[in-house]
């Protein structure tokens, strides 16, 4: 299908992709998304330069804090809803539309598929709250799931429960609804591949007017502050492990230098493309994940086998007590880490929605939810397991660093449990290259994103614009780490989070246009069936 070219065909609209845009300099650029974006990025970090980065931190934490304090049943009820809806929706007739349409054959192979989903969708937090979060829940670090005794057997059993109730369906099912709704209407209906697209048949040409530019402009701040700050936050842990491994102490200047190199190889990705460069790269990345998940589970494996079996019990048993909002005396760690990682995933789901969409052409919406819900939450079943039982083994037992002196410093973490284990410094090694492939996979991704946002939904935006926003991504976790480090970076993602609120409720009226979407073309299926074999 020619995006560029189609016309939109829900109802009427003369709208075509790019007629507002501009072309100069070797940019595509839409107008006035493109303008506004940048201009509130520049005046973001302007702010952030004049204002002290702890004032900064504090008065986004502020925000932050009453958002999730004042709105946490809203953020609870929301998430649990969306589970259901994807959950309706894939049992339903509605789940053997095509995107792409019926005839619609698939672009990429079902392994690079689920690769470069889970590389964009996941990444670097496997590696960086695998091993804490269970350790936090266990000893109490800052509160206990449902108020739970710590360090008891039911500790431990909730502690791993709670970890894979925070990255399991409910955060895919957030995820799963923006990049259906965007591959729907993009592929099956020639609409931009943009968030605009997805609220068509509720509000007809209005879409592509101011309420559109403001729903776009916040996915643009939203994916690339969200973007800066995982990358700063990386390129801490990653010199934290340089350090621990080599003895190289290279502070800020070192932190810097990671985020130049991520940067460079990224912009290099983004050249090359979806086939050339982001799926290489996600390949490689999924190689790698596995191959070290597959080595500390052979030599941890009286351990391991035990662990899998005990979280998947606890992760079944403790969902619902954990997803009901009411009648809780653990209001603290609710709001602390459940409300918190709910507005996350959602702030998150603009880039990862719209990635996801991008390279999904071609399958059903079955097969679609069962790959971006079912898939990921098996295999980050079996990684926390892995990683998170080993470190409660620790604790318990009082091995290593980890065991003896409990939760510090949170990027070095990681390395603290491999240096109780055989082969620690391989280990140490292969997660120092993961996180870094992790982190430019998140940044060649989030900016081909950035790109067809600012381009008015264009699929393929000029290279010059692609160089352009990875370049903007570098400069932006570098200057939060020079003008505050870790505070200023802390002070950017309480800013990302506080946009959860909005983009929950576009989520919910999202689900609404969806269904209507789909119901378009359910009777086309239901007349072909007996045709073609493979809608059966």
């Amino acid at each position: 299908m020619d995006n560029s070219k189609k016309k939109y065909s829900i109802e009427t609209t003369d709208y075509q992709v790019g007629q507002d845009n501009v072309q100069k300099w070797g940019f595509d650029i839409h107008n006035p998304v493109f303008g506004i974006s940048a201009g509130l990025i520049l005046l973001c970090l302007s702010a952030l330069l004049i204002i002290e980065p702890h004032t900064a931190r504090e008065a986004l934490n502020t925000v932050k804090g009453s958002i999730i304090s004042q709105f946490d049943g809203f953020f609870m009820w929301s998430a649990n809803l969306f589970v259901v809806f994807v959950a309706l929706l894939m049992l339903s007739p509605l789940g053997k539309v095509r995107i792409g349409g019926k005839d619609a054959t698939k672009e990429h192979s079902t392994l690079s598929w689920l690769a470069m989903l889970f590389a964009a969708g996941m990444g670097i937090g496997l590696l960086f709250w695998s091993v804490a979060e269970p350790t936090a829940y266990y000893t109490d670090w800052f509160g206990t799931p449902l108020n739970v005794e710590p360090y008891t057997e039911e500790a431990k059993s909730l502690a791993m429960g709670a970890t894979m109730f925070h990255w399991g369906v409910h955060g895919w099912a957030i995820y799963a609804i923006v990049a259906l709704s965007l591959a729907f209407f993009t592929f099956n209906k020639g609409l931009p591949l943009s968030l605009r697209s997805s609220f068509y048949p509720l509000v007809g040409d209005r879409a592509w007017g101011w309420l559109g530019h403001v729903i776009d402009i916040l996915a643009v701040l939203s994916t690339l502050f969200g973007l800066a700050t995982s990358l700063g936050l990386g390129a801490q842990q990653a010199t934290s492990g340089i350090n621990h491994v080599f003895g190289i102490n290279g502070g800020l200047n070192l932190q810097i230098m990671v985020i130049i190199g991520v940067t460079m190889v990224a912009i290099f990705s983004v050249i090359r493309g979806i086939d050339g460069g982001v799926k290489v790269l996600s390949n490689i990345n999924m190689f790698m994940a596995f191959a070290l998940l597959a080595f500390v589970i052979i030599i941890n494996f009286q351990e391991v086998i035990p662990s899998l079996w005990d979280t998947s019990i606890a992760y079944a048993s403790h969902i619902l007590p954990l997803s009901f909002p009411y009648g809780r005396d653990d209001s603290s760690w609710m709001q602390g880490w459940t409300v918190f990682y709910w507005a996350w995933w959602v702030s998150w789901s603009p880039f990862v929605g719209m990635f996801i969409a991008r390279v999904s052409k071609g399958r059903t919406v079955r097969e679609f939810l069962f790959a971006v819900i079912v898939v990921p939450t098996l295999v980050t079943l079996v990684w926390m397991s892995v990683f998170g039982g080993i470190a409660l083994s620790q604790v318990i037992n009082g091995i290593g660093e980890l065991g003896k002196n409990g939760l510090g410093d949170i990027s070095i973490t990681l390395f603290h449990v491999y240096d109780a284990m055989p082969y620690s410094e391989i280990i140490s090694v292969i997660s120092i290259a993961l996180i870094l492939i992790f982190f430019i996979t998140s940044s060649d991704s989030g900016s081909l994103v950035i790109d067809s946002i600012t381009a008015g939904g264009k699929i393929d935006a000029p290279i010059p614009q692609r160089i352009f926003w990875a370049c903007i991504e570098g400069a932006i976790a570098a200057v939060m780490l020079w003008i505050g480090g870790k505070e200023a970076l802390q002070a950017l993602q309480s800013g990302v989070v506080a946009t959860g609120l909005p983009f929950t409720v576009i989520l919910l009226v999202m689900c609404v246009s969806l269904i209507k979407g789909l119901r378009s073309e359910l009777p086309e299926y239901q007349h072909s069936t007996k045709y073609h074999p493979s809608l059966r």
